[in-house]
């Protein structure tokens, strides 16, 4: 099958100038995509009044917004690579048949996520820690925000396709789309409309289905160099089980992201009340504006590297490790030093509460103390999924936040005075030991993974 230029190009090209040209867009649509989930926040923890309260209710609604973004990423983050090995092998029907089993998978998802949420929302507010104040906010925001699931799965899940193609600006354009109408509108609705929280609802997912029509837009044009084909929408299992099998490990470690927000949630609310809950939001929310540009490298690096895995190019994937490993560290740790340097700052953008902004600088310097190794986890963890290594990157995804974190957030308290130091001190302990942990493990793995590699008579298909 000839190949077609994109192709040589991921196979061909300097890896340098590959990373810059796919992660600088990517990256710039994960600061877009930031900007999407936190300017409700920003705006909702500035609406005059209720703002505080208006913000830790929505602060409780996270666990569920981070499950149904779980879902696109099992889904979407599971198939793109598959896809990018499949397109180094020389396989593009193979992709092809990948990428529309994803879509109706996601459509499937979709539908159910959407009847369980609203008929459980309520009783699972409660359960994860909303209180009779903050739970009217939560409802008029998730009654919503759940309608759009469809959107969201769409826009979120397929776009990696996009970036699989090489057309990371198109894929940028995804976001920027919806986030751009979502800051414009979101200050009209909520307070021009004066529609409050449902304002900022509103704007989401009115958001988000622009940003799918895009998606499937360009998938199905002839612009794309893998496309929407009714023939393959048939669902097979063939292709949806190692699909689900490698999407375990991102959709594991956004997931139990849901299942994190829920446990410090209920501890925090157990010891420091509705204060320390609208802490833990602006946490968050600072999280993401870490992570997000992160995720972002990571997106850019995983073409280079799936495909030059598919061709067995191995010094090629090799450096494109090397330079994603480097530069994941290196804006971890300036990541780091702005949470040292300008901690008040950073904390005033989410609320104008004097009580709150006092408290929440405190919470900062404990709970992202060792932020700086960050870039070691997750580079090294998204290179497994790159390599389509999915048991091991599975492990690691549960490793951080199952296995360490949650449960410190839980006894650590029994060994402190001062019962909310400890459970912000979980998050750095947790940090430290997972990024070590990962780190060993490929380090240890790449070399049997480039020793198969290098064996000429090895036919495995990925």
């Amino acid at each position: 099958m000839a190949t077609n230029p994109q192709e040589n190009e991921l196979g061909t090209a300097p890896v340098g100038q590959l990373l810059v040209r796919l992660a600088v867009p990517n990256i710039a649509a994960q600061i877009v995509n930031m900007l999407y989930n936190i300017v409700d926040r920003i705006y909702i923890g500035h609406i005059p009044n209720i703002g505080s309260q208006a913000l830790t209710g929505v602060g409780v609604t996270f666990p569920i917004i981070i499950l149904i973004t779980a879902f696109s990423s099992l889904i979407g983050m599971g198939g793109a690579p598959r896809a990018s090995i499949a397109m180094g092998q020389k396989h593009n029907e193979r992709a092809e048949k990948i990428m529309g089993n994803c879509f109706t998978a996601l459509i499937i998802i979709s539908i159910c996520l959407t009847v369980l949420f609203l008929l459980t929302q309520k009783q699972i507010l409660m359960l994860f820690g909303a209180s009779a104040d903050t739970l009217p906010y939560a409802l008029e925001y998730l009654n919503l925000y759940v309608l759009g699931t469809i959107f969201i799965q769409i826009a979120l899940g397929m776009n990696g396709f996009i970036t699989t193609q090489g057309k990371a600006k198109t894929a940028m354009c995804t976001v920027l789309i919806g986030a751009a109408l979502n800051i414009i509108l979101d200050p009209i609705f909520i307070f021009v409309f004066n529609l409050g929280v449902r304002g900022a609802a509103i704007a989401t997912v009115f958001s988000q289905f622009v940003s799918a029509i895009w998606v499937v837009r360009f998938l199905t044009s002839s612009k794309a160099l893998l496309r929407l084909r009714r023939e393959y929408l048939r669902p097979e299992l063939k292709q949806l089980i190692p699909v689900i099998s490698l999407g375990l490990s991102p959709f594991v470690m956004q997931s139990t992201e849901s299942l994190l927000s829920i446990t410090f949630n209920i501890s925090l609310a157990k010891f420091g009340g509705d204060l320390a809950v609208g802490a833990m939001t602006i946490l968050t929310s600072l999280t993401q504006m870490i992570s997000l540009p992160l995720t972002g490298l990571t997106q850019g690096a995983q073409p280079i590297i799936s495909y030059n895995f598919g061709a067995k190019k191995i010094d090629r994937m090799k450096k494109a490790i090397r330079l994603l490993v480097t530069t994941a560290v290196a804006y971890a740790t300036f990541c780091w030093l702005l949470t040292r340097i300008a901690p008040r700052l950073l904390v005033g953008v989410f609320t104008s509460d004097p009580e709150l902004q006092t408290f929440t600088v405190w919470a900062l310097g404990i709970y992202m103390a060792m932020v700086f190794v960050s870039g070691i986890q997750t580079s090294f963890q998204q290179s497994f999924i790159a390599l389509g290594e999915a048991r091991i990157s599975l492990f690691l995804a549960l490793l951080r936040k199952i296995i360490l974190l949650i449960p410190l957030i839980l006894i650590l308290p029994n060994f402190f005075n001062d019962k909310l130091f400890a459970v912000f001190l979980a998050e750095p302990i947790s940090d430290f030991i997972a990024a070590m942990s990962t780190m060993t493990f490929f380090l240890w793995r790449v070399r049997k993974i480039i020793a198969n590699l290098q064996k000429p008579d090895l036919e495995k298909e990925i």
